[in-house]
């Protein structure tokens, strides 16, 4: 197969032709989130923290966008942004979910903190299991980079930790499965809550 001098290029598909609007899909500020916020009664928030595979990203994107997330937040450096490859990878969804990249995630977190929502950070340290860990209300899921996991100031800035439970040999799972396995335990209790 013959390549066209685009090493490292995403493959074009109809996710990153010309007809999608670019701007749609640029990072958005930090007091935007906090408006977004202020229209949801309990909103579900995922937070990267220097996830830099861009076919993570793109994964993770494409699962929040499926699970409902309000809006999905990484740090401006250390972390991969919304790319060619990462709206292919996420069938488009990068365009619809709200994302948003903040000069310091810490200070972020906290801010999110002091407006109610709470902080649930993925760890092997985690004394709880997501099994048994409530993931209803105003919430922010908290996941670590490839390989490193969360910073350690990040985990400090986290409410609870808590952990996947893992049978087999592998010590951990790939952080876009991670997220989904998470993101979706918190839709199916969700969903659970509103039943009631």
């Amino acid at each position: 197969m013959r390549r066209n001098n685009r090493e490292g290029a995403a493959r074009e598909n109809k996710h990153v032709r010309g007809g999608h609007d670019r701007g749609r899909s640029q990072a958005k500020s930090e007091e935007d989130l906090y408006d977004l916020l202020a229209e949801q009664a309990d909103p579900l928030l995922l937070i990267l923290d220097c996830v830099q595979d861009p076919h993570n990203l793109g994964a993770i994107l494409r699962t929040a966008d499926g699970a409902g997330v309000t809006a999905v937040i990484a740090p401006k450096d250390k972390s991969a942004g919304v790319t060619d490859t990462v709206r292919r990878v996420s069938v488009g969804a990068a365009d619809r979910v709200p994302f948003f990249r903040v000069t310091n995630l810490s200070r972020s977190m906290k801010k999110l903190q002091e407006l109610g929502v709470w902080m649930v950070g993925t760890s092997d340290l985690g004394e709880g299991t997501l099994y048994d860990t409530s993931l209803t209300g105003p919430l922010a899921i908290v996941m670590g980079a490839e390989g490193s996991g969360m910073r350690r100031l990040t985990e400090d800035n986290c409410d609870f930790l808590l952990k996947i439970p893992m049978a087999g040999k592998v010590e951990c799972l790939n952080v876009s499965v991670a997220t989904g396995v998470c993101l979706y335990e918190a839709v199916r209790q969700r969903m659970h809550a509103a039943k009631k």
